[in-house]
């Protein structure tokens, strides 16, 4: 469940549309030029080939993110297990080393890094 201000890097999905489903609390999507607010049980399409990212705007968010491709195996790829039960405690932005790795992995699932997250 991300936390407020919890924003991925402005991406390019170039194999797969990306739906957002809203399950609880209020967040912020880019898509393209525009700028919209979802709360719970709204969705939004982000048409592949088109920069998104989303900020999560209230203390906690939970979203369906539904995929028709290579972004199942991006995560598979790019995650790690867990050290113990429940959520990791918040670390700050990525180092220079991980957002690399982070970038390498995304290229490899065909998504495009191309700018900063949400602030």
């Amino acid at each position: 469940m991300p936390d407020r201000g919890d924003s991925p890097p402005l991406h390019i999905h170039h194999d797969e549309d990306e739906i957002f489903h809203v399950l609880e609390g209020e967040v912020r999507y880019r898509v393209g030029d525009q700028e919209r607010r979802a709360r719970v049980g709204e969705t939004l399409l982000t048409p592949k080939g088109i920069p998104h990212t989303y900020r999560v705007e209230t203390a906690e968010a939970r979203m369906l993110t539904i995929t028709r491709g290579e972004f199942e195996n991006f995560i598979r790829a790019f995650g790690r297990p867990a050290e113990r039960h429940g959520l990791p405690d918040p670390s700050g932005p990525p180092t220079p080393e991980q957002a690399k790795a982070l970038a390498r992995t995304c290229r490899q699932f065909g998504i495009e890094l191309i700018g900063p997250p949400l602030s």
